[in-house]
């Protein structure tokens, strides 16, 4: 059995056409990608390095990624989005080699291959995040990086990242997120430690409504990015 939800691939593959549209579903991917790309590349200085970018989607980190000089590997499971994501490279000229292969299967083929592993904004669409977590570890070289983002499971993060942007904000469609998957910090460092990763960061995303901005500070109680090293 895939590691994947089809209802998630579907309702993903239904707005892939809007991918690379800054002011469609997709705004906030388009907003936070310059902190998260910084943020990244601050950790494991991108420039030559080997890239997987796990859940790819339209390929907006992994273009990010691209031009700062890492050679990328994106991967998914929705074969619409990885169609847009291979159209927008003749548009950008971006170099990403993007493949639709399940991340165990991968990780199956070409254990230790890669110096940075990103999968983000992509456990809490999944039945099995922890298998998800095993393989990017498996896939990244010793004292490579790894980086995990997800939601936070609260009430804040209830009230914020469902009730507050997919129905009074409107920054995401309805139905987006399903609660239930969402993930606390404390359960993905176990996630991340039970597959021989060391924890080396945590770090908080938060949207202020009033003045539209996104930024990466402490408070972690909704959106989080995880910075994780393999043993060497």
């Amino acid at each position: 059995m895939s590691n994947a939800d089809q209802l998630e691939l579907d309702k993903f593959s239904a707005l892939a056409h809007k991918w690379w549209d800054p002011d469609s579903e997709f705004k906030p991917l388009h907003e936070i990608n310059p902190l998260r790309l910084d943020y990244i590349d601050q950790h494991a200085q991108l420039a030559g390095k080997t890239v997987l970018d796990v859940g790819c989607g339209g390929g907006i980190l992994s273009e990010g990624m691209a031009g700062r000089d890492a050679h990328v590997t994106g991967i998914d499971l929705a074969e619409k989005s990885l169609k847009v994501a291979r159209l927008h490279l003749l548009e950008s000229g971006a170099q990403v080699d993007y493949q639709n292969i399940p991340v165990e299967n991968l990780a199956a083929e070409r254990p230790a291959s890669f110096d940075v592993v990103t999968c983000m904004e992509m456990l809490e669409h999944v039945p099995d995040p922890q298998s998800i977590v095993r393989a990017c570890a498996e896939l990244v070289k010793p004292g490579g990086w790894v980086f995990f983002s997800t939601l936070n499971r609260n009430p804040k993060s209830y009230l914020f990242a469902i009730l507050g942007a997919e129905y009074v904000l409107n920054l995401l469609p309805r139905g987006t997120h399903d609660y239930a998957k969402f993930i606390k910090p404390s359960e993905l460092s176990r996630y991340a430690r039970g597959a021989g990763l060391e924890v080396n960061d945590l770090i908080g995303m938060t949207y202020n409504p009033l003045t539209k901005v996104y930024k990466l500070e402490h408070d972690t109680d909704v959106n989080y990015i995880i910075a994780c090293r393999r043993h060497g």
